[in-house]
C-alpha cells in the first residue's frame, strides 16, 4: 500500500510539472542585485504559485531589448533608454515595471584622481562603451559645471572592470552605485562618486526595467499578470528581507561574491520602491522628460508616444 501511495505521489508530481506554463526571462547583463527579485520569485515558489516554470537566461545573441521585442524572449530586463530607441525603430516592446525607482548610476573615480564634481572631468580620461549617449551625458554634466565636452579625453574600453581600467589609463567611469561603490568599500578603496540625478532631473530615468512585447501583452494578458504578480512579490520580499534575499540570489548564482551581494542588497532595499506608491510604478513624465533630452541632444531624430512605451496595469492588486 505504501509503495502505491508513493507511486501515485510521483505521478501527481510529474503531472503537476507538465501542467506548469513555461516562461523565459532574459537578463540585461550577468546576474546581480538588480535582478534579485526575479531570483527570489523563483526560489520562494512565487512563480510556481502562479502555475509557471521560469528559465532565467543571459543574452547570448543580441541585446535583451531585441530578444524581447522580437518574441525570442517572453520577458526581460532592459533600460528606458533602450526601449525609447527601440520604439522609435518600430520595435514593439513595453516596460511593465521599474526595477529601481530612481537612477542609481553615476561617474566613479578613485579618490586620488581628485574628481569631486563634473568640472574636474577636465583633462581626465573617461573609459566607456563609446556610445553617443555617454558623450551627451558627460556633456550635460560638465556644461552645468562650467566646462566643455572637449575638455574630456574619451576612451573606448568596452565592458572592462572598473578597478582594472582604473589601474590603466582610465580616470573615471560610469557605474551603478549599488554595486561598484560597495565593491570598492569591501576592497578598502575610497571613491569619489558623482550621481547623475544630482546634476540633471532629465537623467533620473528608469534603469533597469522589466519588459515584454506588445504581442504577448495583447494575446496573453493573464500570463503577464501572473509573471508581474510573482516578480512584484519577489522585490517586495527583497525590500523587507535584504540579507535573506541576497542569500536566495546566491543559491541561484553561487559564483557571486557573498559579501558584495549582501551589502549591495542592503543598499538596494531602500531603492527598489523608494518614494513610489508600489514596486514597479512608472510615471509618464519620466518617460517624456528623458525622450525630450535625447531629442535635444540629437540622439534621436523624432519622438514617439511614450504612453505606449510603458504600463502600470499589471502591477495593480
Amino acid at each position: 500500500m505504501k509503495k502505491i501511495i508513493i507511486s501515485l505521489l510521483l505521478i501527481l508530481n510529474v503531472i503537476s510539472a507538465f501542467a506548469l506554463e513555461k516562461v523565459n526571462i532574459v537578463l540585461d547583463w550577468t546576474p546581480n542585485t538588480n535582478h534579485t527579485g526575479i531570483y527570489v520569485a523563483k526560489q520562494m515558489g512565487y512563480f510556481k504559485e502562479e502555475g509557471l516554470t521560469v528559465d532565467i537566461l543571459q543574452p547570448a545573441n543580441g541585446s535583451s531589448t531585441q530578444l524581447i521585442a522580437t518574441g525570442r524572449a517572453d520577458f526581460g530586463v532592459t533600460y528606458q533608454e533602450a526601449i525609447t530607441f527601440a520604439r522609435l525603430e518600430g520595435l514593439p516592446i513595453v516596460s511593465l515595471g521599474a526595477i529601481i525607482q530612481h537612477n542609481t548610476s553615476g561617474f566613479a573615480s578613485l579618490k586620488d584622481k581628485n574628481i569631486k564634481r563634473p568640472i574636474n572631468f577636465k583633462g581626465k580620461n573617461y573609459g566607456g562603451w563609446g556610445s553617443p549617449v555617454e558623450e551627451a551625458t558627460l556633456k550635460e554634466l560638465i556644461n552645468k559645471d562650467g566646462g566643455k565636452l572637449k575638455d574630456i579625453n574619451i576612451l573606448t574600453t568596452g565592458s572592462m572592470d572598473f578597478f582594472k581600467s582604473s589601474e590603466s589609463d582610465v580616470d573615471f567611469a560610469w557605474v551603478f552605485e549599488g554595486w561598484t561603490n560597495i565593491e570598492a568599500k569591501l576592497q578598502g578603496k575610497e571613491l569619489n562618486y558623482i550621481s547623475l540625478r544630482d546634476y540633471s532631473e532629465e537623467l533620473d530615468y528608469y534603469t533597469p526595467i522589466f519588459a515584454s512585447s506588445e504581442k504577448l501583452i495583447k494575446t496573453n494578458p493573464k500570463l503577464i499578470k501572473k509573471v508581474m504578480r510573482a516578480i512584484k512579490k519577489g522585490y517586495e520580499y527583497s525590500v523587507k528581507n535584504p540579507e535573506k534575499a541576497g542569500e536566495l540570489l546566491l543559491k541561484e548564482v553561487p559564483e557571486l561574491d557573498k559579501n558584495l551581494v549582501i551589502e549591495s542588497q542592503k543598499y538596494l532595499a531602500s531603492k527598489y520602491i523608494d518614494d513610489a506608491p508600489y514596486w514597479g510604478y512608472q510615471k509618464l513624465e519620466v518617460w517624456e522628460r528623458y525622450q525630450k533630452w535625447l531629442y535635444k541632444n540629437n540622439l534621436i531624430d523624432g519622438t514617439t508616444d511614450m504612453k505606449k512605451a510603458f504600463t502600470n496595469e499589471f502591477l495593480k492588486n
